[in-house]
């Protein structure tokens, strides 16, 4: 199988069995998306859509979260991991996105990066979701799972896999394939102990060939 032929079969295993597929962090619009995901880094989206809907009661746009103290910040997303990090993160966030974006979230990836606490992954993620962009964003869920089924080849980082991926998913793909690898890393292709048993695409997967080889070797 050509890796065209890869990419095509797993594209079209997705289309059919998982048609609808977004992200499972709960906004209403794209300051609030900016906000999830800047507390998403490394904490659970279910853990972050515990602790939104308090902070958008008391921080409900980016003008209020921009004149907040980072202490008050800090008390609202204690639970979520690194908080002290990333109350300076969305204070900083805020306070940018007032003084240069008018309080606007940009739709532009290179410009959303100039904003605290967001690298490539997050401005890809609001990109495609806030604004439908055709933005790939690579998180460790799409990095591992994209290298398992062989969809990239020795990809050293995120922006490696991004680079491999967009050269073979149609652009009109790219922002719900995003989601299709996330979500079938989370359930299903887990880091620890893959649920290869009860993967749909595991005919189309180099790491279950290759495993698959290995038990019948043993078994011999």
């Amino acid at each position: 199988m050509t890796k065209a032929e890869r990419f095509k079969s797993v594209i079209s295993w997705f289309e059919e069995n998982m048609p609808v597929a977004e992200t499972e962090l709960h906004y209403q619009n794209p300051y609030e998306l900016i906000v999830a995901v800047i507390l998403s880094a490394q904490c659970t989206d279910k853990r972050v859509n515990i602790i939104t809907p308090p902070f958008f009661r008391r921080f409900p746009d980016a003008q209020s979260l921009a004149a907040a103290e980072v202490e008050d910040i800090f008390e609202l997303i204690r639970s979520c991991s690194y908080p002290n990090n990333k109350a300076k993160h969305l204070a900083g966030m805020a306070r940018m996105l007032v003084n240069d974006f008018g309080g606007i979230v940009p739709g532009d990836v290179g410009m959303l990066q100039r904003l605290p606490g967001v690298g490539r992954k997050t401005a890809n993620v609001i990109a495609s979701v806030a604004f439908d962009l055709p933005a790939l964003a690579v998180d460790t869920h799409v990095h591992r799972v994209s290298a398992r089924i062989g969809l990239t080849f020795r990809a050293k980082n995120p922006l490696e896999t991004e680079r491999q991926l967009v050269k073979f998913i149609p652009e009109s793909k790219l922002a719900i394939a995003h989601h299709w690898l996330i979500l079938h890393g989370r359930y299903v292709c887990l880091a620890r102990k893959p649920g290869c048993s009860e993967c749909g695409i595991r005919h189309l997967c180099k790491y279950f060939a290759a495993q698959s080889r290995k038990a019948g070797d043993k078994g011999r």
